[in-house]
């Protein structure tokens, strides 16, 4: 799966597409935490998990791409993310739901997600989700 290349550069090929779409620095911090994870527990769904938690501290999704939180904003992006063994807890798909009101909206807005004005923070952070979770499906076809 994703490996390091060595000097910031990771080998694309083998990124998730989301990841493809993102930043440089997106594409390191997966592929050194999937490669940490991988000598860890081996290959396969726990190491991609381990390695989308270690992003979510620094990135969150946006549309059909991972974009770096703001400066102060880092950290988990969920209660799944927090970690801990044995966690099952509900992820948010890459939305930072730690964020202020005001970032889900303003994200909302950027993602055209009509009815946000009247919104709640939960129902933002569902909408967001949603609104990723299509953009990447029709970034894939």
């Amino acid at each position: 799966m994703p490996k390091s290349k060595g000097k910031g550069q990771v080998d694309e090929q083998e990124l998730p597409d989301t990841l493809k779409r993102s930043d440089a620095k997106a594409q390191r911090t997966y592929a050194k935490a999937h490669d940490a994870a991988a000598q860890e527990y081996g290959e396969g769904q726990r190491a991609h998990r381990v390695a989308y938690a270690a992003l979510k501290h620094t990135h969150e999704k946006v549309g059909d791409h991972w974009e770096p939180k703001a400066a102060g904003a880092k950290g988990p992006s969920d209660k799944q993310a927090e970690g801990g063994r044995n966690t099952a807890r509900k992820t948010a798909g890459g939305v930072d739901a730690n964020a202020s009101k005001q970032h889900l909206y303003d994200l909302a807005k950027r993602l055209d997600i009509s009815g946000r004005s009247t919104m709640s923070k939960d129902e933002l952070v569902q909408a967001i989700e949603k609104a990723n979770n299509r953009k990447t499906a029709k970034a894939r076809s």
